[in-house]
């Protein structure tokens, strides 16, 4: 998974990273809530683990402004703060867990192997889309019936997120905001291609379109 971590403490950063890093996950470390904000606009991440009480912005701020631009990227509160009204707040806001300080190691990794389960954020790089069709999204294809059909980059992210998101529909500013940084949002005429050349390769049924509200995966 390819997770940003905002913690202000130097040495737990650290810990956390090493930690993380250990276990295969891809690791952006921010310390502050300017520096996170800026990692966020720029590229995309599985799972955001971010401390509540930094300098510049707050977890809670920058969650709070993100889940507004429809960033829906799962986050982790990782804090000090655990009053009632801290943890209600949290999840108020948007946070998928929220993790007391201090912690063993051990429980972020169950927390997270948790939202991978329940976001179907998959660790390896073959997804089988429907029966003797998969996705490599290493390689970047689509494999049907042991046939490799190349596919761009961005037409593979934006099939993952459309399959992570498959019991709801996923509006073309739901994909902007999430697959592309905030300077380079694309023409929604761009994303539409994408999910016409996908329609092309996995059939027109593949991904339904709702007129006016956005695309679902059909599975």
């Amino acid at each position: 998974m390819k997770i940003l971590l905002m913690e202000d403490d130097i040495i737990l950063n650290e810990i956390i990273s090493e930690h993380l890093e250990e276990n295969n996950h891809k690791v952006i470390c921010a310390f502050d809530g300017e520096s996170a904000q800026t990692e966020i606009y720029s590229q995309t991440f599985d799972l955001l683990l971010l401390d509540v009480n930094v300098p510049n912005i707050t977890g809670f701020e920058l969650l709070e402004e993100i889940r507004n631009k429809d960033i829906k990227t799962p986050a982790i509160f990782i804090t000090s703060a655990n009053m009632l009204k801290d943890i209600e707040e949290g999840f108020n806001i948007g946070c998928d867990d929220y993790i007391k300080k201090p912690f063993e190691l051990k429980e972020l990794d169950l927390r997270i192997n948790n939202i991978r389960r329940l976001h179907g954020i998959c660790p390896t790089s073959k997804i089988e889309l429907f029966k003797n069709i998969f996705l490599d999204t290493e390689n970047l294809f689509i494999q049907i019936d042991n046939k490799d059909i190349h596919i761009a980059q961005k037409e593979c992210e934006v099939l993952l997120y459309l399959l992570k998101n498959k019991t709801r529909n996923v509006s073309i500013d739901e994909l902007s905001m999430n697959l592309w940084s905030y300077e380079d949002s694309p023409l929604s005429s761009t994303i539409r291609t994408y999910i016409k050349n996908l329609r092309k390769i996995l059939g027109e049924d593949s991904i339904l379109n709702t007129r006016g509200v956005g695309y679902r995966f059909n599975c």
